[in-house]
Protein backbone atom coordinates (compact mmCIF):
# COMPACT_ATOMS: atom_id res chain seq x y z
CA UNK A 1 0.00 0.00 0.00
CA UNK A 2 1.28 3.43 -1.00
CA UNK A 3 0.65 6.73 0.73
CA UNK A 4 0.05 9.70 -1.55
CA UNK A 5 -0.31 13.43 -0.84
CA UNK A 6 -2.46 15.49 -3.18
CA UNK A 7 -2.02 19.23 -2.70
CA UNK A 8 -3.91 21.82 -4.69
CA UNK A 9 -4.80 25.46 -5.15
CA UNK A 10 -8.38 26.07 -6.22
CA UNK A 11 -10.16 29.34 -6.66
CA UNK A 12 -13.62 28.42 -7.88
CA UNK A 13 -13.75 24.87 -6.59
CA UNK A 14 -13.19 22.84 -9.75
CA UNK A 15 -9.53 22.05 -9.07
CA UNK A 16 -10.60 20.99 -5.56
CA UNK A 17 -13.18 18.65 -7.13
CA UNK A 18 -10.53 17.17 -9.45
CA UNK A 19 -8.15 16.75 -6.51
CA UNK A 20 -10.80 14.95 -4.44
CA UNK A 21 -11.56 12.67 -7.42
CA UNK A 22 -7.85 11.82 -7.67
CA UNK A 23 -7.74 11.02 -3.94
CA UNK A 24 -10.92 8.92 -4.08
CA UNK A 25 -9.57 6.88 -6.97
CA UNK A 26 -6.24 6.34 -5.22
CA UNK A 27 -8.06 5.14 -2.10
CA UNK A 28 -10.39 2.90 -4.12
CA UNK A 29 -7.25 1.08 -5.27
CA UNK A 30 -6.35 0.24 -1.67
CA UNK A 31 -3.85 3.03 -1.12
CA UNK A 32 -3.85 5.92 1.33
CA UNK A 33 -4.28 9.47 0.15
CA UNK A 34 -4.34 12.80 1.96
CA UNK A 35 -5.75 15.73 0.03
CA UNK A 36 -5.49 19.37 1.07
CA UNK A 37 -5.49 22.92 -0.20
CA UNK A 38 -2.01 24.44 -0.05
CA UNK A 39 -3.24 27.10 2.39
CA UNK A 40 -4.22 24.29 4.78
CA UNK A 41 -0.81 22.67 4.30
CA UNK A 42 0.91 25.97 5.09
CA UNK A 43 -1.16 26.48 8.27
CA UNK A 44 -0.91 22.92 9.56
CA UNK A 45 2.53 22.00 8.24
CA UNK A 46 3.42 18.77 6.48
CA UNK A 47 5.26 15.65 7.48
CA UNK A 48 6.62 14.84 4.03
CA UNK A 49 8.09 11.56 5.30
CA UNK A 50 4.58 10.07 5.56
CA UNK A 51 4.13 10.05 1.77
CA UNK A 52 5.55 7.90 -1.00
CA UNK A 53 4.57 10.35 -3.75
CA UNK A 54 3.13 13.84 -4.07
CA UNK A 55 0.96 15.60 -6.64
CA UNK A 56 0.46 19.36 -6.67
CA UNK A 57 -2.28 20.88 -8.78
CA UNK A 58 -3.26 24.45 -9.51
CA UNK A 59 -5.76 26.28 -11.66
CA UNK A 60 -4.98 29.03 -14.12
CA UNK A 61 -6.77 32.35 -13.83
CA UNK A 62 -5.99 35.29 -16.10
CA UNK A 63 -3.13 33.41 -17.68
CA UNK A 64 -1.21 32.53 -14.54
CA UNK A 65 -1.29 30.74 -11.21
CA UNK A 66 -2.01 32.32 -7.86
CA UNK A 67 1.10 33.73 -6.18
CA UNK A 68 0.55 31.35 -3.26
CA UNK A 69 1.39 28.44 -5.59
CA UNK A 70 4.78 29.98 -6.36
CA UNK A 71 5.34 30.81 -2.68
CA UNK A 72 4.54 27.20 -1.74
CA UNK A 73 6.83 25.70 -4.37
CA UNK A 74 9.61 28.08 -3.35
CA UNK A 75 9.32 27.16 0.32
CA UNK A 76 8.95 23.42 -0.30
CA UNK A 77 11.15 23.02 -3.37
CA UNK A 78 13.52 20.57 -1.67
CA UNK A 79 10.74 18.31 -0.35
CA UNK A 80 8.94 18.33 -3.71
CA UNK A 81 12.17 17.50 -5.53
CA UNK A 82 13.20 14.70 -3.15
CA UNK A 83 9.90 12.80 -3.44
CA UNK A 84 8.46 11.24 -6.57
CA UNK A 85 6.15 14.09 -7.55
CA UNK A 86 3.97 15.52 -10.26
CA UNK A 87 2.41 18.87 -11.10
CA UNK A 88 -1.01 19.14 -12.73
CA UNK A 89 -2.31 22.29 -14.35
CA UNK A 90 -6.06 22.81 -14.61
CA UNK A 91 -6.99 25.26 -17.35
CA UNK A 92 -9.80 25.89 -19.79
CA UNK A 93 -7.52 26.32 -22.80
CA UNK A 94 -7.04 22.54 -22.46
CA UNK A 95 -10.61 22.15 -23.74
CA UNK A 96 -8.77 21.78 -27.06
CA UNK A 97 -7.09 18.35 -27.21
CA UNK A 98 -3.81 19.70 -28.57
CA UNK A 99 -3.53 22.01 -25.54
CA UNK A 100 -3.62 18.99 -23.20
CA UNK A 101 -0.15 18.07 -24.45
CA UNK A 102 2.26 19.59 -21.89
CA UNK A 103 4.62 20.98 -24.53
CA UNK A 104 1.69 22.75 -26.24
CA UNK A 105 0.18 24.28 -23.10
CA UNK A 106 1.67 27.72 -22.56
CA UNK A 107 0.30 27.92 -19.00
CA UNK A 108 2.06 24.74 -17.92
CA UNK A 109 5.23 25.89 -19.66
CA UNK A 110 4.95 29.23 -17.87
CA UNK A 111 4.73 27.41 -14.52
CA UNK A 112 7.85 25.38 -15.29
CA UNK A 113 9.68 28.54 -16.29
CA UNK A 114 8.66 30.62 -13.25
CA UNK A 115 8.63 28.02 -10.49
CA UNK A 116 11.82 27.22 -8.57
CA UNK A 117 10.56 23.61 -8.43
CA UNK A 118 11.06 21.91 -11.78
CA UNK A 119 8.69 18.94 -11.74
CA UNK A 120 9.89 15.98 -13.77
CA UNK A 121 6.31 14.77 -14.22
CA UNK A 122 3.49 17.04 -15.41
CA UNK A 123 -0.12 16.77 -16.48
CA UNK A 124 -2.63 19.13 -18.11
CA UNK A 125 -6.28 18.71 -17.15
CA UNK A 126 -9.07 20.59 -18.89
CA UNK A 127 -11.07 22.77 -16.53
CA UNK A 128 -14.59 24.11 -16.39
CA UNK A 129 -16.35 27.20 -17.69
CA UNK A 130 -18.91 28.28 -15.11
CA UNK A 131 -19.94 31.85 -15.87
CA UNK A 132 -22.92 31.96 -13.46
CA UNK A 133 -20.73 31.20 -10.43
CA UNK A 134 -17.96 33.67 -11.26
CA UNK A 135 -17.72 37.25 -10.08
CA UNK A 136 -18.87 39.67 -12.76
CA UNK A 137 -15.39 40.99 -13.52
CA UNK A 138 -14.00 37.46 -13.82
CA UNK A 139 -16.86 36.53 -16.12
CA UNK A 140 -16.25 39.54 -18.36
CA UNK A 141 -12.50 38.97 -18.56
CA UNK A 142 -12.91 35.29 -19.36
CA UNK A 143 -15.63 36.02 -21.92
CA UNK A 144 -13.16 38.32 -23.68
CA UNK A 145 -10.49 35.62 -23.63
CA UNK A 146 -13.02 33.07 -24.88
CA UNK A 147 -14.11 35.37 -27.68
CA UNK A 148 -10.49 35.62 -28.82
CA UNK A 149 -10.02 31.83 -28.63
CA UNK A 150 -13.37 30.76 -30.13
CA UNK A 151 -14.73 29.53 -26.80
CA UNK A 152 -18.20 29.88 -25.27
CA UNK A 153 -19.23 33.41 -24.30
CA UNK A 154 -22.89 33.07 -23.26
CA UNK A 155 -23.05 34.25 -19.61
CA UNK A 156 -25.33 31.29 -18.74
CA UNK A 157 -22.77 28.75 -19.96
CA UNK A 158 -21.59 25.95 -17.68
CA UNK A 159 -19.36 23.39 -19.42
CA UNK A 160 -17.15 20.88 -17.66
CA UNK A 161 -14.35 19.98 -20.09
CA UNK A 162 -12.64 17.63 -17.63
CA UNK A 163 -12.04 14.08 -18.86
CA UNK A 164 -12.88 12.26 -15.64
CA UNK A 165 -11.67 8.90 -16.95
CA UNK A 166 -8.30 10.49 -17.68
CA UNK A 167 -8.25 11.90 -14.13
CA UNK A 168 -8.47 8.29 -12.87
CA UNK A 169 -5.61 7.26 -15.17
CA UNK A 170 -3.57 10.15 -13.76
CA UNK A 171 -4.41 9.08 -10.20
CA UNK A 172 -3.04 5.61 -10.96
CA UNK A 173 0.04 7.26 -12.46
CA UNK A 174 0.69 9.25 -9.27
CA UNK A 175 0.64 6.00 -7.29
CA UNK A 176 2.99 4.37 -9.80
CA UNK A 177 5.53 7.17 -9.27
CA UNK A 178 6.21 5.71 -5.83
CA UNK A 179 7.25 2.31 -7.23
Amino acid sequence: MKSVLVLYYSRGGHTAKISRAIAEHIESGGNKCAVMHISEAVKEGLDWSKYDSVALGACVMYGTYDKSVFEFTTKHQAALSEKPSSFYSVNVVARKPEKRVPENNKYLQKFIELSPWKPKDVKVIAGKVDYPSWRWWDRLAIQLIMKMTDGPTDPKTVIDYTDWDDVKVYADHIVSLAD
